[in-house]
């Protein structure tokens, strides 16, 4: 469907207002967008066009757009649709025209399409919608004296005559697009969802149990308890309902149907017309209501679960990678063993081993040892273990390792890091691919090891949902949420720009312009020709055409290579300001990117062209002072408190540190150390009132907590940041209407995530390193 200009003006209109942006701005963000541009791209180097419009608006601008064009599209087939029934008249299309959402169209649309044979048309062709005008037009008269005029065949009675009247005046009010709002309206504002227990089901349902007697405004439900009690009523084990607040909001309803027919007397016609207003809420209406707030509801828990799901995955990706370091990645195990591998500075694969220090080997001796060999060498200088099975203890082996080092060996860091995931990774196509001949579990290990050295790099192999940092992830739509992951991921990677020598091809994929089939040919470029010597070689790749690369190359870099603004954010049509910029300082470009102080004395203004405006000069300007600088934060742990380690170890007062894991809407999620993360509600996040966690927490981060209610049968852990150290969190904890959240069990069943600047434990050797420290040193002599 074409849009016409006036419509397309519209839209942007429509768009600009919720952006915050300016007609212009979002009509050349969209034609843009039109012509193939990514957002990331329009973003950084389209700021002139579109008046600096950031990613955040250019994402929902592209969400918005989608749905208004569709809108448009809908309202052109209904307008087309009554057109072809004779039936529009110009109030009709200017309603259709007015409309600002798909309800309301859908709603003026109700009338005239086409259904099903009904009652009502049945009670038509039987005669007696006659009978209805002549009870609407006389409210003083007797609906059954009147009925006894339209007796036939095919309606014996007065009551079936009446029932027949009945049906068409219901089917009229069910279409009345101005009901429809007026009641939509008044139960957004007024309905309240119940819960309740289905009979016999209480003991199977025990995890729902908080919503077995639960009721509260429909309009103010937290996107958690929507989903959860949606979850309970798909499992067969609640009743949910929407409704209007007690007796009176029933009879308001009803009142309100009424209200169309203006019923107002006594008379009998009045209170025929009364008592069927009445009927056709409780029957009709009131039910096609529940349903659509009911679905209203989903969509909006739905939406705000998504939105949690990328912000925490946002925060997750941009956490802080350790750094090009030879790094062992350990993935724990009791009966299976410890699987270790090490990699290179590049991520390389270049050793592995499995250990048995646990049951039912218990080769822990040897098992130090060989941890010890590795270190040395390779010159280990992470450690990364994973946070699963037997992780505690595989920790203490470790320290117990890094305490019987020779002097002559740096002592690694031993980094504790999320294995969520890593088993996907680990079965996965990609996986095969890049390690044929490696066992499985042994490929675990390599991602643990990478996520520490890059967590952005090696995230991107994974499926978002298998990270666990969701709400509810499995219940929303699945499309909307697949689609909302990839624009987090697409706008990180592009933020932090991509090494184009050292990239892999799900990294690559990400990239703005290319895409898995041009990402593969890349690599396959690079691995035939070797590494790219500049951003023009790009241009030899197969299949990748000038747009693609108009798209790609600013967030690509080249280190070493023969044009020292690769290595930067620089676009290549930039190029030329950018080296008149470096021509006024009379100076090598090499010496000048990463100087700060070498372009103080010019002025951005004086480099403005036609093509390349004042927002980008003054980019170029930033870039050369910073090239390609990281928008990641430095690399910092978390020590955990030492002999806390189980749940058990745990008491109301202690003061730890941990790392935030998730952050839900209710709260976040922070790991201690004991195999269970506690929870911090948002009532006990700041000595403020605080809407949204994500204003205090993002996942990642390093916070100090201390213990408020340990629950160890329920495996829930109560936290607090608040300053008094929670004095009074139990007290409002137990005041607080609504469900209780508790700490989140670590597992396949309750995913979680951990930025890789995960916290680093602090533990005390076992036992008897001296006997360890003569092995260690035995071992290195016979190497």
């Amino acid at each position: 469907m074409d849009i016409t200009p006036q419509t397309q003006m519209r839209i942007a209109q429509t768009i600009a207002g919720e952006i915050n942006a300016s007609a212009k701005q979002v009509s050349a963000a969209v034609a843009l967008l039109d012509e193939g541009a990514t957002v990331p791209f329009v973003a950084r180097y389209r700021k002139e066009a579109t008046g600096g419009l950031d990613d955040t608006q250019l994402r929902t601008l592209a969400d918005r757009l989608d749905y208004l064009r569709e809108m448009e599209k809908r309202r052109v087939a209904i307008v087309e649709s009554i057109r072809s029934q004779d039936m529009l008249t110009d109030d009709l299309a200017r309603s259709i025209a007015q409309a600002e959402t798909k309800a309301q169209l859908e709603d003026i649309y109700l009338p005239f399409k086409p259904k099903r044979r009904t009652k009502a048309m049945i009670a038509r062709e039987n005669g007696l919608e006659p009978l209805l005008e002549a009870i609407l037009a006389d409210r003083t008269c007797d609906p059954e004296a009147l009925a006894g005029g339209y007796l036939s065949e095919a309606v014996p009675g007065t009551k079936e005559a009446l029932n027949g009247a009945r049906d068409i005046l219901t089917e009229r009010l069910c279409e009345n697009a101005t009901l429809l709002g007026r009641l939509r309206d008044y139960l957004q504002s007024e309905a309240v969802l119940t819960a309740k227990v289905v009979e016999g089901k209480e003991q199977a349902g025990a995890k729902f149990s908080d919503y077995f007697a639960h009721s509260e405004a429909w309009k103010s439900v937290p996107s958690h308890r929507a989903l959860a009690m949606l979850r309970g009523s798909n499992e067969g084990i609640l009743t949910l309902d929407v409704s209007p607040p007690g007796e009176e909001g029933v009879t308001r309803a009803e009142e309100m149907v009424a209200a169309v027919l203006e019923v107002r007397g006594q008379g009998g016609g009045d209170k025929w017309l009364r008592k069927v207003a009445g009927w056709t809420w409780r029957v009709k209406l009131s039910l096609s209501m529940m349903l659509e707030l009911m679905a209203d509801l989903r969509g909006r828990a739905q939406e705000d679960a998504i939105n949690v799901f990328a912000r925490n995955l946002k925060d997750l990706l941009f956490a802080a990678p350790a750094g090009a370091r030879p790094t062992l990645g350990l993935d724990p195990g009791i009966r299976t063993g410890v699987k270790a591998a090490v990699v290179d500075a590049t991520g390389k694969l270049v050793a592995t081993e499995t250990l048995y220090p646990f049951q039912p080997k218990n080769d822990l001796r040897g098992a130090q040892v060989a941890i010890a060999k590795l270190i040395a060498a390779h010159g280990v200088e992470l450690i990364a273990i994973g946070n699963g099975t037997a992780s505690r203890e595989t920790e203490r082996m470790v320290a117990e390792v890094l305490k019987g080092l020779p002097a002559k060996i740096k002592t690694p860091t031993k980094v504790v890091v999320s294995e969520a995931g890593a088993s996907v990774y680990s079965a996965s196509e990609l996986a095969a691919r890049e390690f044929p001949d490696l066992d499985v579990s042994l490929r675990g290990a390599v991602s643990i090891a990478r996520r520490l050295q890059d967590p952005l790099a090696e995230l991107v192999k994974i499926e978002p949902k298998s990270i666990g940092v969701g709400q509810y992830q499995h219940d929303v739509d699945q499309h909307k949420l697949s689609k909302s992951l990839e624009a987090v991921i697409e706008d990180v990677v592009n933020a932090v720009g991509v090494d184009l020598n050292m990239a892999s091809a799900p990294l690559l994929s990400h990239v703005s312009g290319l895409g898995p089939g041009l990402a593969e040919a890349v690599v396959s470029h690079r691995d035939q020709n070797g590494a790219f010597a500049s951003r023009r070689d790009l241009l030899k790749v197969a299949r990748l055409g000038p747009k693609a690369f108009e798209q790609c190359a600013g967030f690509l870099r080249i280190q070493g290579g023969k044009e020292p603004l690769d290595a930067s954010a620089v676009h290549p049509e930039s190029y030329g300001v950018a080296r008149k910029i470096v021509a006024s300082c009379g100076r090598d470009i090499r010496q000048i990117m990463g100087d700060a102080t070498a372009l103080k004395s010019l002025r951005a203004e004086d480099f403005v062209e036609a093509e390349v405006g004042l927002p980008t000069v003054r980019d170029i300007f930033a870039e050369l002072e910073k090239p390609g600088r990281d928008p990641r934060p430095s690399f910092v742990t978390a020590s955990f408190a030492e002999g806390v380690e189980q749940i058990s170890d745990l008491k109301p007062g202690m003061v730890l540190e941990g790392t935030v894991t998730n952050v839900a809407a209710f709260g976040a999620f922070v790991d201690i150390g004991v195999h269970q993360d506690g929870l911090v509600h948002v009532s006990q996040l700041a000595d403020r009132f605080v809407k949204d966690p994500h204003e205090v927490v993002k996942t990642g981060q390093v916070v100090k907590v201390t213990v408020v209610e340990v629950d160890a049968p329920r495996k829930r852990i109560g936290l607090t940041m608040k300053k008094d150290g929670g004095a009074s969190a139990k007290e409002e904890r137990n005041a607080r209407s609504g469900p209780r959240e508790g700490a989140r069990p670590k597992g396949a069943n309750a995913p979680r995530g951990k930025a890789s600047a995960a916290p680093k434990r602090q533990t005390t050797g076992g036992s008897d390193t001296g006997a360890l420290g003569a092995a260690l040193m035995d071992a290195f002599k016979k190497k």
